[in-house]
């Protein structure tokens, strides 16, 4: 549908009073005069990019009881999130053609927002990476164990990065070192157990592998949910081809002032101390950390109700990502510009998406909030279906309106479209 939306508009770093024009799904033009056809006018709310969520897990195939890609990608954009990237850790794991044209089709089926897929590398397939590039968006490699996850040998690395160039496609890294974290093991009886058992240095070693094993300037690295200040400190001097990403769960929390139902914070890498949380925000607001992520991974309120030790790693997050870090705009935590390189425009530049920005030619991913509308967040009032939120009764801001390629997707609580809305891209 082509139409005009009028309104206060986050345009090349301020806002202004003007009309957005789409057509054909893109935005047409961003001018001071209105044209004519359909139009609508948001009042005193403010029109911005949508976000791109570029980690997430929504469990689908293999972990229905978690979350599925319906209920994960309505979650998405009830959050202000138009587009999303999901990990390879399913069941059956992403390393195969047969396995990422399964879970494609599977998946067109049944989002809400347009998505990519991303395939795992381990051991055995390095030597198809060039092959499966033609039907995924990127790769992901885990350096450390994790739910569920495949594992690469550090000493294949290398051979995986320079296949991965070759094929011209980004790979997403879980850096913790496996010999580090196997030194490491034991009994595990609270946060801060976890965080003894997965120290910093862990994470540590296996950037500075990662940036060793670099083949060149050609090649797209991002490494995600960075959690420590050993680990900030690795990537100081890191080349431009190498992004990085941190999480609301490590920027909010820390393992000390955690003293109740601590399963439910229980994550890899693990919420650390305040000082390496410190760090992670100036990391962000010194740019030296580009991309925020949510690493939305469920599991179900019965799973994470166990013993500690017991109890499955991982937190839901796609949701909340975009209005907890509204709210900490306000707060003055970070500025709007940061906020929205972050998860708007450098993912976008990263996977080579017409999105992220309000630019002529761009898709029209957009949302629509009030500024001056905080809220507090509930579990019960969230559409992933675990049902639950770390993040209960922080402040957020959430959107009222999210519009993807000029469709109205949501419109305050009520979802528009259809399953199967979502589209697949970055192949």
């Amino acid at each position: 549908m082509d139409f005009t939306v009028e309104g206060k508009i986050y345009h090349k770093g301020s806002f202004e009073e003007a009309y957005l024009s789409i057509r054909q799904g893109k935005i047409a033009a961003i001018k001071k005069t209105m044209t004519s056809g359909s139009h609508l006018t948001v009042g005193s709310q403010v029109i911005l990019p949508a976000g791109i969520d570029c980690h997430v897990h929504f469990r689908d195939p293999g972990f229905p009881k978690k979350e599925d890609f319906s209920t994960g990608s309505a979650a998405a954009a009830f959050g202000g999130i138009s587009c999303v990237f999901d990990m390879p850790n399913t069941q059956p794991q992403t390393t195969s053609v047969r396995a990422l044209l399964e879970k494609t089709q599977r998946v067109t089926q049944k989002s809400y927002v347009d998505f990519g897929l991303l395939a795992g590398v381990n051991d055995e397939n390095i030597s198809m990476l060039p092959e499966l590039s033609a039907y995924c968006s990127g790769f992901k490699i885990f350096l450390g164990s994790s739910t569920n996850t495949l594992h690469l040998n550090l000493q294949n690395l290398h051979r995986a990065l320079v296949e991965a160039e070759q094929a011209k496609k980004i790979t997403f890294v879980h850096a913790e070192d496996e010999l580090c974290l196997k030194k490491h093991q034991a009994t595990e009886q609270s946060l801060v157990d976890h965080l003894r058992c997965r120290p910093a240095r862990c994470e540590e070693e296996a950037i500075r592998t990662v940036l060793k094993n670099i083949p060149s300037p050609s090649s797209l690295v991002h490494i995600c949910h960075l959690s420590s200040r050993d680990g900030l400190e690795a990537l100081r001097t890191r080349p431009n081809n190498i992004s990085v990403g941190v999480t609301p769960h490590h920027l909010f929390f820390d393992a000390p002032m955690l003293q109740k139902n601590q399963t439910f914070y229980k994550v890899n890498p693990p919420i650390r101390s305040s000082f390496d949380k410190e760090a992670l925000w100036n990391g962000m607001n010194t740019h030296l950390i580009d991309i925020l992520e949510s690493d939305h991974a469920p599991h179900t309120l019965e799973e994470k109700n166990v013993d500690f030790d017991s109890a499955p790693s991982g937190v839901p997050g796609v949701e909340t990502l975009y209005p907890l870090m509204l709210a900490a705009v306000i707060k003055g935590q970070l500025t709007l510009d940061t906020l929205l390189w972050m998860l708007c425009e450098r993912p976008a530049q990263l996977l080579h998406l017409p999105k992220g920005k309000l630019e002529v030619g761009r898709d029209a991913d957009f949302i629509v909030v009030d500024m001056k509308k905080t809220q507090m967040i509930s579990g019960e009032n969230l559409h992933s279906k675990c049902g639950w939120t770390p993040f209960e009764g922080y402040p957020a801001i959430f959107p009222s309106l999210l519009f993807i390629r000029g469709e109205q997707v949501i419109d305050d609580h009520q979802l528009l479209v259809k399953q199967g809305f979502g589209a697949s891209v970055g192949v």
